[in-house]
């Protein structure tokens, strides 16, 4: 059967359309679900194995980069949260949505209304919107390690760059939650500007929880789930768009849980 993914919606979100295409594509069944309905108790998180936060400006990113939507969310949805995760529901957040799970905290030691680190603003002093390269770790969030190439990727962002104090990026490292780093053309963890978009520390690009269930990553793989989509599709001569088995992957590991 196919898991049913709910794109969560909330003012200033502008990537679920992107979002709902890639995991159709992968082979979920995705459904729009706005914030406002899941507070009014019209739908709820236990029909759905995935949870999908996407890329935008929710609420206009006022105060800070998904700050309010994840006060949202711990101040209205904590326990069904909690009751999600507990019954192997997979969260996601890309972009604004990492940002989110982020300022939640469960990102990325599963703590609640407690943040460990931060995704603060570029070192470049403005909004990226490039095209990168990424590249998987191994990790705990072990159903992306035969993602083995090196990924082109698209950013779109003004406050990217991964901040923890020494102690936490020590954790982070130490029981490998890094999945996805910054790369440059040898697929080698860069902190150089460009190939690094926004001076991430450690080239962190995307990281999980230790339960790899909860996962988050600032480029977004969902604008690359056709070959067109690719500004070079032409000349690159693509044989599959990189963004799609990332995606195939998520639908696989929790078709199998």
């Amino acid at each position: 059967m196919k898991p049913n993914v709910c794109i969560l919606r909330s003012d200033g979100t502008n990537c679920d359309n992107e979002l709902f295409y890639a995991f159709e594509k992968a082979g979920g069944k995705s459904e729009f679900v706005h914030v406002n309905e899941l507070r009014n108790k019209e739908k709820t998180l236990k029909n759905f194995q995935i949870l999908a936060l996407p890329g935008g400006f929710s609420y206009g990113d006022d105060l800070a980069s998904g700050k309010v939507l994840a006060v949202e969310l711990m101040s209205f949805f904590k326990e069904d949260l909690h009751k999600f995760i507990d019954q192997k529901g997979y969260v996601l957040g890309v972009c604004n949505g990492f940002q989110t799970l982020i300022r939640t905290g469960l990102l990325p030691f599963n703590t609640p209304g407690k943040m460990h680190a931060t995704l603060t603003n570029n070192d470049s002093g403005h909004f990226e919107c490039r095209w990168i390269k990424i590249k998987a770790e191994k990790s705990k969030a072990s159903y992306f390690n035969e993602l083995d190439f090196i990924m082109d990727a698209s950013v779109n962002h003004g406050e990217g760059k991964l901040y923890a104090d020494e102690a936490t990026l020590k954790k982070i490292e130490d029981e490998d939650l890094v999945a996805f780093r910054y790369v440059d053309t040898l697929g080698k963890p860069t902190q150089h500007y460009p190939e690094n978009p926004n001076g991430a520390m450690n080239a962190i690009a995307g990281i999980s929880d230790k339960t790899g269930r909860i996962f988050g990553l600032m480029p977004h793989p969902e604008k690359f789930v056709d070959i067109t989509q690719h500004p070079n599709w032409r000349r690159e001569h693509f044989t599959t768009p990189h963004g799609l088995p990332f995606f195939e992957k998520i639908v696989a590991f929790v078709k199998a849980s």
